[in-house]
């Protein structure tokens, strides 16, 4: 190489110094503001609840803990396995990844080769009655380099760290909704299993009722008419077992869906099997923030557009670019090599918004607004929380009052339907004692499937309100 590239290469490297460290102490002036996490609303989160320090949480347990079914553990996996939407989620985290290398990438110099062959006619005049035709060859590299003088680069790749992290708790978000609904699904489809197998032994008593209902006609101890009642009772209790059936055909369907399949039979065991934990333990309400991703990816939302109006800040003052570019350029391809041939330059500018000052003005006061608006859906979104928590525990308890009234009712109506029974074969009773004890049954029998459903499907929703099922 020359004497004379290598005294210019020295040039512009010492030039090039001499704008970073420019570049380096304009940074030191701070113009964007430093992220504090929103606040939490104010007063207990938790309803009729008293904060006793007890950080044990049922949101800590994995779903395979909670839930010891192992055909609805199997379904899970295979929900979490195929689900739509949870594949769709995992989607959006590779988008907020590559938007995350994109806002890294900004810190470095962009580099550009390029080469280029012109030919060229001009008139006599444009050519000054010199030269009237050329061929140009050019050859060479450029390079263009934003230094991130009042922090815009850095605030923009928090901003997408921000958007990452929050999608990844989205697809938690939606892992937690997914491990609870499938759970739910198939509390129900038990429950219906329940019923209907209730349905039929009751279709199965009337069928004995109205036998007896015959034979006491025929001893002329009832009329008519108690066996017309009795058959009628047996034929409304019969009629509900199509509508069952087709709600159990249903909900399987629902929960295929559920499970990223096409509609099929579901496998299952009895409502009377599955078994819940003990103790449902809520922990302290600010362990809302660490375990339930909802409340994670409001909190990222917030830190999203705090960063953005970061950005939008740094725009009211001047950008400092430096360009650059080396190469050759000669009229003859035999000559494009030759150090005299060799061409280079580097530039360094500001760039500071004059009359679109409003524009400016504008984007800083939409991402301040939108920043708002974030910090207000974080705390709905943690009040709700709190709600859905305070909703499930009151659930669960009147489910365990009612399981508890419900047994000595049912205890009762057995008794009742058994003395009826005994009464009217002995002329003591009337027929319309026996079919009212009957249906009184059947209603609390159905009733207790709808309490031990309601008491399981409290435990999931509260599960869920914590922050459970996406471990």
């Amino acid at each position: 190489m020359s004497r004379l590239a290598m005294s210019l290469y020295r040039h512009i490297f010492r030039k090039l110094i001499i704008l970073v460290l420019l570049g380096i102490l304009f940074s030191a002036c701070r113009i964007t503001h430093r992220y504090k996490p929103p606040t939490l609303p104010e007063g207990n989160l938790y309803r009729d609840s008293i904060n006793s320090g007890d950080t044990t949480n049922l949101a800590q347990l994995q779903w395979r803990e909670l839930f010891k079914d192992t055909i609805l553990q199997r379904l899970i996996a295979e929900g979490i396995a195929h689900n739509f939407d949870l594949q769709v989620a995992y989607t959006r985290i590779a988008q907020a990844e590559a938007s995350f290398r994109q806002s890294r990438a900004a810190f470095w110099p962009t580099l550009n080769g390029n080469a280029t062959f012109t030919e060229s006619r001009l008139s006599e005049a444009q050519g000054f009655g010199i030269r009237t035709r050329a061929t140009q060859y050019q050859i060479g590299v450029s390079t263009s380099w934003e230094i991130d003088v009042w922090g815009k680069l850095r605030s923009n790749r928090r901003a997408n760290l921000a958007n990452l992290l929050r999608s990844e708790a989205a697809a938690r978000t939606v892992q937690s909704i997914l491990v609870t609904s499938i759970a739910t699904t198939y509390f129900q489809l038990l429950a219906l299993d329940a019923q209907l197998k209730i349905t039929e032994q009751t279709v199965h008593y009337w069928d004995t009722t109205v036998q007896t209902m015959r034979a006491l006609k025929d001893a002329a101890v009832v009329t008519g008419a108690a066996v017309v009642q009795s058959e009628a009772q047996r034929y409304g209790a019969e009629v509900t077992i199509p509508d069952i059936k087709q709600r159990i055909r249903e909900t399987e369907n629902a929960l295929s869906i559920l499970l990223g399949t096409t509609p099929r039979s579901i496998e299952r065991t009895t409502l009377d099997e599955q078994q819940t934990v003990d103790v449902l333990n809520t922990g302290i309400p600010f362990q809302l923030v660490a375990f339930r991703p909802d409340v994670q990816e409001a909190e990222l939302s917030f830190r999203n557009a705090f960063e953005l109006t970061n950005v939008a800040r740094t725009q009211f003052y001047p950008s400092l670019t430096i360009n650059g570019s080396a190469g050759y350029s000669s009229l003859s391809w035999a000559e494009l090599f030759d150090p005299n041939s060799l061409a280079a330059s580097i530039a360094a500018g500001l760039i500071q918004p004059i009359f679109n000052q409003r524009a400016v003005r504008t984007r800083y006061e939409i991402a301040h607004a939108q920043q708002r608006e974030a910090f207000f859906n974080f705390q709905r979104i943690v009040i709700t929380a709190g709600q859905e928590v305070s909703d499930a525990v009151s659930l669960h308890q009147r489910a365990l009052e009612k399981i508890e009234i419900r047994k000595d009712q049912i205890l009762s109506l057995q008794r009742s339907v058994q003395y009826s029974n005994e009464l009217l074969q002995n002329g003591f009773a009337n027929y319309t004692e026996v079919i009212q004890a009957r249906q009184s049954l059947l209603q609390a029998e159905l009733g207790s499937v709808n309490d031990q459903l309601q008491r399981l499907q409290a435990t999931v929703e509260l599960y869920r309100a914590l922050g459970g099922g996406w471990r």
